[in-house]
């Protein structure tokens, strides 16, 4: 039996992959390998018929993945503790992966040891936090060519973003699915958050319209950016600036109120005032937090009644989910509330 590979550009590889592995074809025991400048091959098990790519080519030199770093960093003479102390998960965000490096102390070879079983990928970036506001994230380049721009394909969507400069958060990707799911064609949606399309690209995609609030200026410079690329511009109005001065600026009576109101931040119970005033009557609200374990599902909920009850305003919850753990004992959690009340 012939082993092939399918023929697809760079820029379509990781959305290409996700639909070659969702069809059932995709060969993860070969890598993916470069065929020219603007080409990968990637392996396949037989030809795809639900998967657009350019052609289908046989491989006379197939190259196998390693088992995985574990047995990769032990055949380059890794001791039992080294292999211990290195990253056991990474993230590969278009072509670059994203790595807590916490004790590790050969983060050198490790870094290039990962970019042998990812070839898709050129760059690894050491990841060490976010801090501020504006979430300017805190990267070191380890291994590769050291480019930190790329673009990310995720269901569809493309996020164009430099990941030295922005940031991005690999574990929100079911949340990024679900938001484009929830929205229905036509309906209005406050994104008071937006950083570099996080949410407003997958709701835009689907047939929402989008106001998209953003108020890092280089984050709004991807979020412009990453509108043309998805081809929903047409749909989208984007806004630079903080979410409070946008709503005070729109609140008078003229202005027509959102069927849904996105909350993409750990602190966004700071802002339910803004968002509540944003949100016509029966409209969803969706409220991000960081919820010590302990307070699950008290404190976010008690939180959505609290200043609705202030707004003369009622709360009804229709969803809740932990979207990823984001320390020891807190997790990032969504609170989905329809809210009631203030019929003008």
């Amino acid at each position: 039996m012939p082993t092939l590979a399918a023929l697809v550009r760079k820029s379509e590889a990781e959305s290409t992959i996700d639909a070659l592995q969702a069809e059932g074809v995709y060969d993860d025991e070969r890598r993916v390998r470069e065929r020219d400048a603007d080409h990968l091959a990637v392996p396949v098990l037989t030809s795809p018929t639900e998967t657009v790519v350019e052609d289908v080519i046989e491989q006379d030199d197939p190259e196998y993945r390693r088992i995985g770093l574990d047995s990769l960093l032990r055949d380059r003479g890794f001791t039992d503790g080294e292999i211990a102390a290195a990253p056991g998960s990474w993230a590969v965000v278009g072509d670059v992966i994203l790595v807590a490096f916490g004790e590790c102390e050969r983060r050198e070879a490790v870094g290039d040891a990962l970019l042998d079983l990812h070839g898709e990928a050129d760059t690894v970036l050491a990841r060490h936090g976010i801090s501020g506001e504006t979430r300017q994230p805190d990267v070191e380049v380890v291994a590769g060519t050291g480019d930190t721009e790329t673009v990310h394909h995720e269901h569809g969507t493309a996020y164009a973003l430099d990941l030295s400069r922005v940031m991005f958060a690999p574990g929100n990707k079911a949340e990024r699915a679900h938001m484009g799911e929830v929205v229905t064609p036509e309906e209005t949606v406050l994104d008071m958050f937006a950083g570099v399309g996080y949410f407003t690209l997958p709701m835009a995609r689907a047939g929402a319209r989008v106001t998209a609030v953003e108020k890092n200026p280089e984050a709004f410079g991807y979020l412009s950016e990453n509108a043309a690329l998805n081809d929903v511009h047409d749909r989208v109005e984007l806004l630079l600036g903080d979410c409070r001065d946008v709503v005070d600026a729109r609140s008078g009576a003229a202005n027509p109120r959102f069927d849904r109101v996105v909350m993409g931040y750990y602190d966004a119970y700071d802002y339910l005032d803004s968002a509540l005033v944003s949100l016509a009557p029966g409209g969803i609200v969706h409220m991000h937090e960081a919820t010590p374990e302990a307070e699950l599902w008290d404190r976010p909920v008690g939180r959505l009644h609290e200043t609705a009850g202030a707004a003369g305003r009622t709360v009804d919850v229709v969803g809740r989910r932990r979207v990823k753990s984001h320390s020891e004992g807190v997790w990032h959690v969504v609170v989905d509330a329809r809210v009631s009340g203030l019929d003008r």
